[in-house]
């Protein structure tokens, strides 16, 4: 990854901006929406947009609060760039941010049109519903591995909580007694090829689902940065007699 994503409460805390026009109008449109307090170059702050279409004056500019240790976006000026910012599909509470590094704002733009056709309206009450569940998914499922298991079955393609079928409801899913954990289980998965996107629909989805992963020593990076970022890696020769709770994926090259 070319940098690591990150979602900031800007409610109350003060950004500056610096330029005007229509980029800059745009910035001020976005930080607005997420509360921040804007502010100009004399100000103190964390964060800072620069929107001037003089190259030397953002430069300069940039220069200016990098000093201060202020983390800077130059709007259009990429290697100036401390912090991008993203394209956005809003289902509040749920935020997806598409990057590019700057590298093509129109690609973002892109790919987000296409996102907000596909996600329902009703995807962020599915997740404030699931955030009101809580205490009651603890009290179904006291261990933690079982109740994650329970909740992705649910959110599974065709699960009764299938996050892109609008109108799913949390409350008769708990009602009828929520989707059963589902059982210890070890995965063969057998690679054809180093390359992570020969995986097949099947391999992603148990990488994606998978509590932890053994695999030989020759498996590469890429393909292990499929899966879940907390499912443990093990390499090992072969996975041990009782591999553990859950899902467990065995990877080797054919």
């Amino acid at each position: 990854m070319h940098s690591l994503p990150l979602f900031v409460r800007l409610v109350g805390r003060p950004v500056i901006l610096i330029g005007d026009g229509e980029a800059a109008d745009a910035k001020r449109r976005l930080l607005e929406r997420a509360g921040a307090v804007i502010t100009d170059e004399a100000g103190t702050a964390a964060l800072a947009i620069v929107a001037l279409d003089d190259g030397a004056a953002a430069e300069a500019a940039v220069a200016r609060l990098k000093a201060r240790g202020v983390l800077v976006n130059a709007v259009d000026r990429p290697g100036l760039c401390d912090f991008t910012l993203p394209a956005i599909v809003d289902r509040d509470p749920v935020l997806i941010a598409i990057g590019t590094g700057g590298a093509s704002a129109g690609l973002a733009k892109a790919l987000r049109q296409r996102l907000e056709a596909l996600l329902p309206a009703t995807l962020g009450r599915l997740a404030a519903a699931l955030g009101a569940a809580r205490p009651a998914l603890r009290d179904r499922f006291p261990d933690p591995a079982r109740r994650r298991q329970a909740i992705d079955a649910a959110l599974a393609d065709g699960g009764p909580l299938d996050p892109f079928v609008a109108g799913v409801d949390v409350a008769a899913w708990l009602a009828a007694g929520a989707t059963p954990a589902v059982a210890d289980r070890l995965v063969l998965l057998r690679l054809g090829s180093a390359d992570p996107d020969q995986l097949t629909l099947g391999d992603a989805r148990l990488l994606a689902q998978a509590d932890r992963i053994y695999h030989r020593p020759d498996v590469p990076a890429a393909i292990l940065a499929r899966a879940r970022a907390d499912a443990a890696r093990i390499a090992c020769p072969s996975p041990p007699v009782a591999p553990g709770t859950g899902l467990s994926l065995d990877i080797a090259f054919r």
